[in-house]
């Protein structure tokens, strides 16, 4: 990896780690047209989504704000708002623990990303034809914990890369009553926990691997990815909730398709690596 892949790699975290379109895939398939492959590649397209994690934060620091204060026994709102992000956030941890030597060993690749863009694409139109694109519905104020469990569950099918974390949160809100712009800011918030945890997972457990000066990004091209995410990130934000509002989830539908047959059919051609990771 060097300099340019860092700044590609974080431009593709920072446009996709909250449009339904998954991050983790797009960098897994941009990884592959790169020809950056291994343990240490993966590990990247996890740690560099702090600096996403980052831009949420700046966007909603108002809701971190009334989190924390209620955290501190300062705000009712917002120590529901927290509760409830956190009985969302649970069924993700235990389920990712579980099948996180799996996920990696076996999904990471191009194929079974490729296959859960196009499900996921399809998915998305269905719903969307079912429940309405207006989304009309509760705030994020009216979410209960049973909604608050409903949308955790939904966040486990995104373990499989490719899938998307925003998508199955999104669609998990507006399945629990949800507007859509209720479903899409839980979505930014519940990534909080649920990336920041992965990401300091990840860099405790394979912190070796990263900042092996030969084999690993080492700090400055995880700095740059960070870096570039987060201004990235920011703007893809700010533009994903009025274009859900205007359009509804279906382009994002169409295009996840599109994209996942190309891959798919690059894949099976043999013109990108899926052979499962060994080191």
């Amino acid at each position: 990896m060097n300099w340019i892949d860092a700044v590609v790699l974080g431009v593709v975290e920072g446009l996709t780690e909250f449009l339904p379109v998954s991050s983790t895939g797009h960098l897994i398939l941009t990884n592959a047209l790169l020809g950056i492959e291994g343990r240490a590649s993966n590990v990247y397209t996890i740690v560099i989504q702090l600096g996403a994690i980052l831009a949420v934060v700046a966007l909603y620091r108002a809701r971190v704000a009334a989190m924390l204060r209620g955290i501190a026994g300062r705000d009712a709102a917002g120590l529901a708002l927290f509760l409830r992000l956190f009985v969302a956030f649970l069924p993700a941890v235990v389920a990712g623990l579980l099948l996180e030597d799996m996920i990696d060993g076996y999904l990471f690749r191009p194929v079974p990303v490729s296959i859960a863009l196009i499900a996921g694409g399809i998915a998305m139109i269905v719903v969307e034809r079912a429940l309405g694109k207006s989304g009309e519905g509760k705030r994020i104020e009216d979410l209960t914990f049973r909604d608050a469990a409903l949308v955790g569950l939904t966040q486990c099918l995104a373990l499989w890369p490719g899938t998307s974390r925003s998508m199955c949160t999104i669609l998990g809100g507006r399945f629990a009553g949800l507007s859509t712009a209720a479903a899409a800011e839980l979505s930014f918030l519940l990534a909080l926990p649920t990336l920041g945890g992965a990401t300091v997972y990840k860099l405790i457990k394979e912190r070796d691997i990263l900042f092996d000066p030969v084999a690993g990004p080492g700090i400055a091209l995880i700095v740059v990815g960070n870096v570039v995410a987060f201004v990235v990130a920011l703007a893809a934000v700010r533009w994903m909730v009025g274009f859900l509002n205007r359009h509804g989830m279906a382009p994002f539908g169409y295009y996840r398709i599109a994209i996942g047959v190309i891959f798919l059919a690059l894949a099976l051609a043999g013109w990108l690596s899926f052979a499962p990771n060994s080191d």
